[in-house]
Formats: C-alpha cells, sequence, structure tokens
C-alpha cells in the first residue's frame, strides 16, 4: 500500500497478537521518536517503555482498560524539564524559568510530537497502535507507578504491536468544518454543518461496542459534556506539585 494511503487509514487498535516486536524494528522506532523536531531543541520529553508485566496490569486499572495489561509494547510519553534542570543546575544556573509554563507546555508539545512520530513509522511498518489519554485519569497515581522526580509529567501513553482485529475506519468532520484560510470561520447553524456527518457515524461501528452503533458525532458531543471527567479537572494543580510553576493570576 501506498505510504499515504497508509496514514490516511490510521486506525486505533486495542487487541494485538501475543508476536513481539523485533528488537531491530524497536530500536528504529524509538529512533524515530528521538528525531522528532523539538522546541528550541530543548528535547524536553521523555519515553518510558513498560516492560513489567505486574507494572503494566496498574497502569491498566489507571485506564480502567484491560486490553492495556495484553499490549506487546506500552510506551508513556512523558514532559521531562528535570533533565534540563539538573543540566543548568550543574552549571551553577538555577532559574525560575526552568520549571514555568513554557518550558512545561514545550515538553507537552514535544512529548506529543514523539508519539505521533512512532506512531506514523509503526504504521508504516505494518503495526498496529493506539494512544491512552486515559492514563491521565489518575494522575498523581501514575506519577508514583512510574517513578516520576519533579518537572515531570505523564502526556499519553502509546500502545503497539501486531495488530489483532481488524476495526473500521472511523469517519472525520468535513475539511470545511476545521480547515479555513487566514482566519476562524465561524458558521451560523453547526448542527447543520454536520448533518451529513451524523448520519456517517451512526453507521460506523466501534469495535469497543461491537454489536451497536453509534450515536451521532452532535449526539456524543452533548453527551460528553454533561459528564466530564472530573478526575482529570486538576491536571494543572497536580503539575503545580510536580514543581511546576504557572503564575496564574490571583482569583
Amino acid at each position: 500500500m501506498n505510504p499515504i494511503d497508509i496514514l490516511l487509514n490510521h486506525k486505533s487498535i486495542r487487541e494485538f497478537k501475543s508476536s513481539p516486536v523485533p528488537p531491530q524494528q524497536l530500536s528504529i522506532l524509538l529512533d524515530v521518536a528521538k528525531r522528532t523536531a523539538s522546541s528550541q531543541g530543548m528535547q524536553s520529553f521523555s519515553i518510558i517503555r513498560i516492560v513489567n508485566p505486574a507494572l503494566k496490569a496498574k497502569i491498566a486499572e489507571v485506564c480502567t482498560q484491560p486490553y492495556v495489561a495484553r499490549m506487546p509494547e506500552l510506551f508513556i510519553f512523558i514532559v521531562d524539564v528535570y533533565r534540563n534542570s539538573r543540566i543548568a543546575r550543574e552549571q551553577g544556573v538555577f532559574n525560575d524559568a526552568e520549571c514555568d509554563s513554557d518550558r512545561f507546555f514545550q515538553g507537552w508539545t514535544d512529548a506529543c510530537l514523539a508519539a505521533q512520530n512512532m506512531v506514523g513509522a509503526a504504521e508504516l511498518a505494518g503495526f498496529g497502535t493506539v494512544y491512552l489519554g486515559s492514563i491521565l485519569n489518575d494522575v498523581p497515581k501514575m506519577i508514583e507507578l512510574l517513578d516520576l522526580p519533579e518537572f515531570t509529567f505523564p502526556v499519553v501513553g502509546l500502545g503497539l504491536g501486531v495488530p489483532d482485529q481488524k476495526p473500521q475506519l472511523k469517519p472525520r468532520m468535513a475539511r470545511e468544518a476545521n480547515v479555513f484560510d487566514d482566519t476562524y470561520h465561524v458558521f451560523d447553524n453547526y448542527l447543520e454543518l454536520m448533518e451529513d456527518y451524523d448520519e456517517e457515524m451512526t453507521e460506523y461501528y466501534d469495535l469497543r461496542d461491537a454489536n451497536r452503533r453509534m450515536d451521532s458525532f452532535t449526539l456524543q458531543i452533548a453527551k460528553k459534556l454533561q459528564n466530564p471527567q472530573l478526575s482529570r479537572q486538576h491536571l494543572i494543580e497536580q503539575a503545580e506539585a510536580q514543581g511546576f510553576k504557572f503564575h496564574l493570576p490571583q482569583k
């Protein structure tokens, strides 16, 4: 298949064959992640490969997704400002800028870009992947499990292996809805804008509930906003507990 077609057919894979990823290919994927563009060249991220089955099972509990424990490869991408802080301090440089909001979001962006680079390379090599935002269900627990020092923070998990399922290609909204020229485009009626996409989504079956069609996209949005994940509403406070300084205005 043409490489562009592979990228255009990205699907989240949640069940993998038990066969391991060959070490040579795994090494290449890690090198691809490490070669990712990095803000100011600071490389303010790290990757933790989970190899201990017991630890993987505990992470699956945080995610509330049992299949996480079965993944052949599981990586956690983290903001890592600790390393650069140590480099500066060992040269006698102590500065609040080492852990400010700019450094935090540099690291967050670096981690996300590195994860996406690994995903693209893995899929081009014939592997399946799935992102795990669910590691943020319990950030303090993840920090404990990974033994993260100050100035670090979990961003996203990534499962990887040989696919053992063939999910449908999940529809995406029309380009006109989220690709604009020069300025942001505000529409008069968003439900009308999404009518065709809603129809596509109701024809799509998610493997997580294979016997039930999906709700329309607009109905999914309404339901999710009515049922926020309360455990993820304290990320700033949790990052501050890791030593990051956001300098938020006092209320």
